[in-house]
């Protein structure tokens, strides 16, 4: 846009100057012309009393003391055909001037002026003067160079005064532009000061507006989601008193199991919901959260002849994450191979050091693998699910600092690379 600006200003300036400009050197090579012309008139009109008079003695002295003072030659051609003064040829102009008609014509290197004068003779004579090219156009470089600084200079204050206008507007749009990014990094209590041209000021405070009620909106979607989840919590009690109510058995803790991992879950969604993204930063280890949560699957994958292959880099791994957040990405993961592979399908679990810091979990299994769209993109699924497994897994990798990545493995089945980025410092 500054640019632009400057382009424009330097255009409309440039056409203003040389419309303004161009009649005044055009005019500067006529006035020296006319300047020259005239001063040539007078010289030779001062010979004209001499001519008059017809002394040829006179004459001869006069036309010789003017011609020795220098300036424009003069020449006197008399009647009788003698030639006085500076040598010149006789030219149709001084043929047309005997006559007894005084002009001006232009001749070979500049331009000759004749007076015509009627003497005591029945004839007339004539004086001329010749001016060159170079005395018609003296001090005419000059003055066109001065009106060609004169108009540079217009134009480079033009120019210097249209950059601090344009910067300053720039400053503000680019204030504008700063606030929009720092309102989709998530901070939403950014706000633009409201200064500059009208129409700015009005783009200012309607994104002020926006950044209010997103906010506005994004607290009233994180309490819905809350309130929601917390009326779950009714039907999660009821379940609980049922688990508890069983006789002791395998299954009764496999439910029980069960019934803790689902409040876990929806206390995890409540806290999500109602912390800020500032605040979604945390700490855990790694190493112990999956392998906790691998000894929970383990059970289920016992019941369903999974055979299950675990490689755990050992405690302390820390990450950037807190503990509840990986578990439940953990638990979208496996929950996704239990949920796309048919009974009896082997998976295995591999949690390394990353380097620089973080870790790395690969969760792979021996199923159908992945369909053809990109399984990690949210609400994307190749089976019948809702296609938010991998999301939730994707999202908090990258709340650590970290990625996903979802492909097929060597066998054929689902092969997904999740790392994850160190704890802050």
């Amino acid at each position: 846009m500054r640019r632009r600006l400057l382009v424009l200003v330097a255009s409309t300036i440039s056409l203003a100057l040389v419309a303004f400009l161009a009649p005044l050197a055009f005019l500067a090579g006529v006035l020296a012309a006319d300047r020259a012309t005239a001063d040539a008139l007078v010289r030779a009109q001062s010979l004209v009393p001499v001519v008059s008079a017809g002394g040829q003695a006179g004459l001869e002295l006069a036309v010789e003391q003017a011609n020795s003072g220098g300036g424009f030659p003069l020449t006197v051609f008399l009647p009788s055909g003698r030639v006085l003064g500076a040598p010149a040829a006789e030219s149709d102009a001084v043929r047309l001037a005997f006559t007894g008609r005084s002009l001006t014509a232009q001749a070979p290197g500049g331009r000759e002026i004749l007076v015509a004068i009627q003497g005591t003779s029945a004839r007339t004579a004539v004086i001329r003067t010749f001016v060159s090219d170079v005395d018609l156009t003296r001090g005419v470089a000059r003055a066109r160079t001065i009106l060609g600084l004169l108009g540079l200079g217009l134009l480079l204050i033009s120019l210097v005064v249209a950059d601090r206008l344009a910067r300053s507007q720039v400053r503000v749009i680019s204030g504008l532009a700063g606030v929009s990014h720092r309102l989709a990094a998530g901070e939403l209590s950014a706000r633009v000061p409201v200064e500059g041209p009208p129409e700015v000021r009005e783009v200012a405070i309607a994104l002020n507006h926006l950044a209010g009620r997103i906010r506005v909106l994004l607290a009233q979607e994180r309490e819905a989601v809350a309130d929601l989840s917390h009326r779950l919590r009714t039907p999660l009690t009821a379940l609980r008193l049922e688990a508890d109510a069983l006789p002791e058995s395998e299954q009764a803790a496999r439910v029980a199991a069960a019934v803790e991992s689902m409040e876990r879950m929806v206390t995890q969604v409540i806290k999500e919901a109602r912390r800020s993204r500032q605040d979604a930063s945390g700490e855990c280890d790694a190493a112990l959260v999956v392998s906790e949560r691998l000894d929970y699957w383990s059970m289920l994958a016992r019941d369903q002849d999974r055979r299950v292959t675990r490689d755990l880099a050992g405690p302390p791994l820390p990450v950037g994450l807190t503990g509840e957040a990986l578990a439940t990405g953990v638990d979208a993961l496996l929950e996704n191979v239990f949920a796309h592979t048919p009974e009896g399908t082997a998976f295995a679990v591999r949690l390394d050091r990353r380097q620089g810091g973080g870790a790395v979990l690969v969760v792979a299994d021996d199923g159908p693998g992945f369909g053809g769209d990109d399984p990690a993109r949210r609400g994307v699924s190749g089976g019948s699910s809702t296609g938010l497994g991998l999301d939730i897994a994707r999202r908090a990798a990258e709340r650590s600092g970290g990625s996903l990545d979802a492909a097929t493995g060597p066998t054929g089945g689902a092969r997904v690379t999740v790392e994850l980025g160190p704890p802050p410092d």
